[in-house]
């Protein structure tokens, strides 16, 4: 009854593998053809034919060279093919499969399978408007162009040809009578079929065309098998899964259980290495026949989130699948965190204030020309990320992003500023105002994890409260005011996606307890209270003075807001009263 199904395999690389398989389909009753790549060693192919020459229904077709979306393996199949039909007249199903395939069932099960529908044929095959899985970008151009060259060996010449061929308007007409359809190339055909596209008339006229088709074995039986059919399952009996760039996964040990519950007839590509897989399903003791249908759909789920992860990854993890890919992050990071710019500069102690307001993590300027300002002065924090600017600058996103990601489950806070750089420095001997490059800016902006507090030009308080000369005052004012307003601008933006909260100065001295309870609300902590008292604001006699020397000098002091020369900057009393709380 075996005799019934007849197996063409194309091997060329893992011999020992391919033999043990041969074997067992030998040792259920199956004919065999083998097909071998014309590349694999001479001396290797012969060790491999004469291991097993012993085998009287075991045959070898004249070798073909096999490269990758040529028409080689097509002729392979086709020669391996004409010879199981001439040599077995028994035969009524040929199965092909490669020397990587492993039969995952009892091979009479799969006999039986075929048995109960002998006029099935089993090959993937859909017109190319219907199929998912084309990559590349060539779907209907695979059957409207010419493809003389290997896209693996002269991709060079292959894209230039393709090129040319765009320019030109070059479109070739497809042979009368078909329709292209594509699928996988591990079918299963009934020698009623098999035996008509082989000894078509105009056999000639279609190896022609699809001889510069590209990947012809997804092509070619696939679309003369609707010529001849008289019913099509369009489905392998194979179980192959792609990735997301259109390469086959590989099948190893650990995924024993995972193939076994597929229910499928035979698997592919398996590791030439994975013995437990060989072991398994070759030389294990296979209970009572199971007539279940392959279904390969069990395990799609798993494959899919396995897709999913290499190419979306967790949030904020950026691993080698996705790290050079713009745009591919799932997530800029992975948590919520604060941003504060210009409240350092207001406020004193404003970092122990807020870590005890809030329990965050309160660091100061991350991005600090010096050195990287972790919470209480620390020079290394998880991750073992050290404190170096040096290697901070080498990669300012991706500091940022595994700081996020490192201290996961707690709230991390940190100051910025104009005066801070965010990103690479500048070559030597370059001179540029501008320290903050847009990339982090944009970076921060974008991060719906981010909740990015701004006191528009408190960054002056600083120089206020410096005594240097009023002309250097004046040159680093007008600086860090350029830095900030293009920082503000992208703030601003439709595309920024963080929580943005924006105060000018003079706004915020008037009334700083509202933005101040706003900005430890927001934080979300276990506390139902309201703020009593602020944290103790800078000495701001003299500043509204201050801004119009700056003004007197040429410089137009404009983020700070609406500041009178003479002011009284809290608005409260000389001694003011101990705040309370009304309930």
């Amino acid at each position: 009854m075996s005799g019934n199904v007849g197996i063409v395999m194309l091997v060329h690389t893992a011999l020992h593998r391919a033999e043990q398989v041969a074997r067992h389909w030998h040792a259920a009753g199956c004919p065999v053809v083998i097909h071998c790549d014309k590349s694999t060693r001479r001396e290797d192919w012969r060790r491999f034919r004469d291991a097993l020459s012993e085998l009287p229904n075991v045959r070898f077709s004249t070798r073909h060279k096999c490269e990758w979306g040529t028409w080689g393996i097509v002729a392979a199949t086709q020669e391996a093919s004409e010879l199981m039909l001439a040599d077995f007249p028994e035969v009524r199903h040929v199965y092909l499969a490669s020397g990587s395939c492993l039969p995952l069932r009892p091979v009479r099960e799969l006999v039986d399978y075929l048995q109960d529908r002998p006029r099935t044929d089993f090959i993937e095959s859909a017109t190319t408007a219907d199929v998912p899985w084309t990559v590349g970008g060539l779907d209907e151009e695979r059957f409207t162009l010419r493809f003389p060259f290997s896209w693996k060996t002269n991709r060079h010449l292959f894209d230039r040809y393709v090129a040319l061929q765009r320019a030109v308007g070059f479109k070739r007409k497809i042979p009368a009578g078909i329709t292209p359809h594509m699928g996988s190339q591990w079918w299963c055909l009934t020698r009623q079929t098999l035996s008509a596209i082989l000894e078509d008339p105009e056999r000639p006229t279609y190896d022609r065309y699809f001889r510069k088709v590209w990947i012809p074995d997804e092509s070619y039986f696939q679309t003369l098998a609707r010529l001849y059919s008289t019913n099509i399952e369009s489905r392998s009996l194979t179980l192959s899964k792609f990735d997301f760039q259109g390469k086959p996964h590989i099948f190893y040990d650990d995924h024993l259980q995972l193939l076994r519950r597929s229910d499928c007839f035979v698997a592919r590509k398996i590791w030439p290495h994975a013995s437990l897989l060989y072991e398994s399903f070759l030389e294990g003791k296979h209970g009572a026949l199971n007539r279940t249908e392959p279904n390969p759909g069990k395990i799609d789920r798993i494959f899919s989130k396995a897709v999913e992860r290499r190419t979306r990854g967790r949030p904020g993890l950026y691993m080698h699948s996705r790290f050079p890919n713009e745009g591919w992050d799932n997530g800029v990071t992975c948590a919520r965190y604060s941003v504060f710019q210009g409240f350092t500069e207001l406020f004193e102690d404003f970092e122990p204030w807020l870590a005890k307001a809030t329990g965050a993590r309160v660091h100061g300027h991350l991005f600090h020309p010096d050195r990287v300002e972790y919470e209480g002065g620390q020079s290394v924090i998880n991750g073992a990320m050290c404190d170096s600017a040096a290697i901070r600058d080498y990669n300012a996103k991706a500091f940022l992003t595994s700081l996020i990601w490192n201290t996961r489950g707690e709230w991390q806070a940190f100051q910025l500023g104009p005066g801070d750089v965010l990103g690479k420095p500048l070559p030597e001997g370059v001179v540029s105002e501008q320290k903050t490059p847009q990339d982090l800016s944009w970076l921060l902006a974008r991060d719906p994890n981010a909740q990015i507090s701004v006191i528009s030009g408190a960054w002056a308080v600083p120089l206020f409260k410096s005594n240097r000369n009023f002309a250097d005052i004046r040159k680093e004012a007008a600086m860090l005011q350029k830095i900030e307003g293009e920082f503000l601008d992208v703030l601003r933006s439709p595309y920024s996606k963080a929580r943005i909260r924006i105060w000018t100065m003079a706004d915020f001295i008037e009334s700083p307890m509202e933005p101040l309870q706003t900005v430890i609300d927001e934080i979300g902590h276990n506390t139902l209270r309201r703020l009593t008292e602020a944290p103790k604001m800078a000495d701001l006699t003299g500043f509204g003075q201050f801004l119009q020397n700056l003004k007197n000098q040429g410089m137009h002091p404009y983020l700070m807001g609406d500041f009178p020369v003479v002011h009284d900057p809290v608005g409260m009393q000389t001694r003011p009263r101990k705040p309370y709380l009304v309930q």
